[in-house]
């Protein structure tokens, strides 16, 4: 039996970018709902360590036109510069919100925030690393979190956790609500909204090895895919150079900030030969390819594919007090004290630079002209504005989803003020009840897991920090054999009650259907910008590539169109460090 709720907002997700944007709606009306397949303080902004961007200037000379220089040049010009002027001019306003709520910061001897080093941030334009990461020692994401959910709890917004959104309701370009299921008990709920907004999170789960936890299923995304929505500059997804060693979870960038050097099996500092200027904190995607260059050329660690993060020089003191999470994992998962010895680490899959595409007010696109969908909302990772362009820096996600989520928050506020509720659609819950029973009653023979592996290992094969024609083909060939034994899996679990066999079904259809898009926009960008880098195409081409992906889904199959890239103050130029 299907329930019914109304509510003049419904934010989908619960992490910094939902949060943020439910605190600044419940500013304007009491009614708003955040609905979330976690409880709130477990979603994955809690796992942000190192820092959040500000040019607040504490410890040394900073201005926000630095920041938006070195995320523009990070990006490899591919970022709007108009959202990345808000951003950047943003950030200072909102990390001061976030202190006078409470988080508790690290401090400079004279009680400032402090600040700390991270990749691609640099003084006056590139000439040499600044601090500008403001952190609660190696737990930022964490302290984020909880100082937003008890903000929210302050101002009355209410939760439905353990809720997984499962449609989008959209009709006449008119967001009408959504579509979640009840894990604790499988049933379907109709949330009937002014306005919706999707901060559902990224969906690095499609790879093999990746910092993302399990619950990072791009379920907003594909659903915006399936409901008509195009999605931009799917091609570029970041990969992280410093992942755990076949396990992927993320060894922070704050390690490096902190003055941890990348060695390979020679124990040379290599970086040394790619980046003379940034060295350890250069930007993400160098520093990733760099690496793998070291292994295929046979440096990594005993010849196998990782290589070293060395903190053993930084001494007890600063590695138990400043990064004690990332110590810990070491410890943990490893049985490595990384105050004696270095830690091994491979590129992990990170971050998804592409997503739905959104204005600076949050609001959904649905064409290259830039026309919103009345309603509909989208922030933070499952969003592009796009500031990252092809290639993310360090703390800047923290940065997009407080400043884009309070943005969109805001708009939304303005247009509910204004707005009726638009009639529901005939048999509303009706298509999200046709799938869920189709999975349940298969009588295939497919097993969820292993088309999850396969989908997995072969993502990170072709279509991961390297690419070639030749591998996106075949990864496009494996894709449409995956999809077609995703129509026959079989669940073992016929029940109701926190039916995970269910869920699991569900998230496996949402990630095959962005690793297509994200295989198709790749095939067709012939040149190597930041995260996405072609072996076959390895320059950059601004004559012909300068330029987002919108990617639509028509009939069940993919059509590409583009839209230019706002250039304002910085001309692109080669890419240095």
């Amino acid at each position: 039996m299907t329930t019914f709720h109304r509510y003049d907002a419904v934010i989908v997700g619960a992490g910094g970018a939902g949060l943020r944007a439910a605190l600044e709606v419940a500013r304007v009306t009491p009614r708003v709902a955040v609905v979330s397949k976690l409880y709130p303080i477990r979603s994955h902004t809690g796992t942000a360590q190192g820092g959040i961007g500000a040019a607040l200037g504490n410890m040394e000379e900073d201005h926000w036109e630095w920041h938006m220089f070195d995320t523009v040049k990070g990006s490899d010009y591919l970022a709007d510069q108009d959202a990345v002027e808000i951003m950047c001019q943003e950030a200072i306003t909102c990390v001061y919100e976030l202190e006078h709520w409470g988080l508790p910061f690290d401090r400079t001897p004279d009680g400032k925030i402090a600040q700390r080093r991270f990749g691609g941030h640099t003084r006056n334009f590139g000439e040499a690393p600044v601090r500008r990461a403001c952190h609660a020692a190696d737990r930022t994401g964490h302290m984020i979190l909880q100082t937003l959910y008890q903000q929210c709890i302050k101002h009355e917004v209410t939760f439905f956790n353990e809720f997984h959104v499962v449609d989008l309701l959209l009709e006449d370009n008119v967001c009408r609500g959504i579509v979640a299921l009840s894990l604790a008990d499988g049933e379907l709920h109709v949330f009937h909204a002014k306005a919706v907004l999707f901060a559902t999170g990224g969906f690095g789960r499609m790879y093999k090895v990746t910092s993302n936890a399990r619950s990072l299923t791009g379920d907003g995304v594909a659903i915006a895919l399936r409901r008509g929505i195009p999605l931009e500059d799917m091609e570029f997804f970041q990969f992280h150079p410093t992942g755990i060693y076949k396990l992927g979870i993320l060894i922070s960038e704050a390690a490096r900030g902190e003055g941890g050097i990348l060695r390979n099996r020679q124990g040379e500092r290599f970086m040394e030969r790619y980046a003379p200027t940034l060295l350890d904190l250069a930007p993400r995607d160098i520093i990733s390819r760099c690496m793998y260059t070291e292994i295929r050329e046979g440096r990594g660690i005993d010849g196998k594919d990782y290589l070293h993060l060395d903190l053993t020089h930084l001494g007890r003191e600063v590695i138990e007090k400043k990064l004690p999470d990332i110590t810990d994992f070491a410890r943990t998962y490893l049985g490595i004290d990384p105050v004696r010895e270095p830690i091994p680490v491979q590129p992990t899959a990170h971050y998804a630079m592409g997503g739905i595409p959104t204005d600076v007010r949050g609001r959904v696109i649905r064409d290259e002209q830039n026309t919103p969908v009345l309603g509909f909302y989208a922030a933070g990772e499952c969003a592009c504005v796009s500031v990252h362009g092809a290639n993310r820096l360090g703390t800047n996600s923290l940065v997009d989803i407080l400043v884009f989520g309070k943005l969109a928050g805001r708009d939304m506020g303005e247009y509910i003020r204004g707005a009726d509720f638009a009639p529901l659609p005939k048999d509303a819950d009706g298509p999200a009840r046709e799938e869920c029973e189709r999975l349940l009653t298969s009588n295939g023979s497919e097993s969820i897991a292993r088309l999850r592996e396969i989908l997995q290992r072969e993502m990170m094969d072709k279509a991961s920090v390297f690419r070639t024609q030749e591998g996106l083909e075949a990864m496009l060939t494996t894709l449409k054999e995956l999809k077609d034994r995703y129509r026959r899996v079989r669940l073992q679990d016929k029940g109701k009650i926190f039916n995970t066999d269910l869920q699991e079904a569900l998230e496996l259809g949402y990630l095959l259907d962005l690793a297509e898009v994200t295989v198709v926009s790749a095939l067709a960008r012939r040149e190597s910008r930041g995260a996405h880098y072609r072996e076959d195409f390895p320059k950059r081409n601004d004559a012909e590539w300068l330029k987002h992906t919108l990617a639509y889904r028509l009939n069940g199959e993919f059509e590409l169109r583009y839209k230019p890239v706002v250039i304002t103050r910085f001309q692109p130029v080669e890419r240095k460090y």
